[in-house]
């Protein structure tokens, strides 16, 4: 049977998943009670972008299912921080704006993680960063042209 350490590729695997959910877990317990690092990618898009983007667009930006973002938004949405209306353009269509709530929130969140990231930045070298996400933007882009 063939070893986790011959197998680079699932061992990279691993390592990524088992970042993600560490990450994911350290920051969420710096964010405001209910706020998930999924609505706040959604909130920060919002603030630093503007505008009002279909529930469609903001899928395609996180590479999330049209489902998994509706959910995200209702959530949001019942919480006050993120309006959604009909697209003027095309009834049809919901367009999703950012709140004054969701932007005050947005900003303690930020405020919130901030530390964290400080923590992981004073943790490594930069040049660990740079040499490291040349190879994780082609695996993400292979991965995105490849489904």
């Amino acid at each position: 049977m063939a070893r986790l350490k011959d197998r680079p590729d699932v061992e990279l695997f691993a390592c990524l998943t088992a970042i993600g959910r560490l990450a994911d877990q350290r920051l969420e317990r710096a964010m405001p009670q209910g706020l998930s690092l999924a609505s706040l990618g959604v909130l920060n898009h919002l603030a630093q972008w503007g505008g009002a983007p279909t529930p469609n667009e903001l899928a395609q930006v996180f590479q999330l299912s049209k489902p998994a973002m509706t959910n995200t938004l209702h959530r949001l949405e019942a919480s006050g921080f993120v309006e959604i209306t009909a697209d003027p353009g095309d009834g049809r269509r919901k367009r999703v704006a950012l709140t004054d709530a969701g932007l005050s929130v947005q900003r303690a969140a930020v405020i919130g993680v901030r530390p964290k990231l400080e923590a992981l930045r004073a943790a490594f070298e930069p040049r660990d960063f740079d040499a490291a996400l040349p190879f994780l933007r082609r695996l993400r882009a292979w991965l995105a042209a490849n489904p």
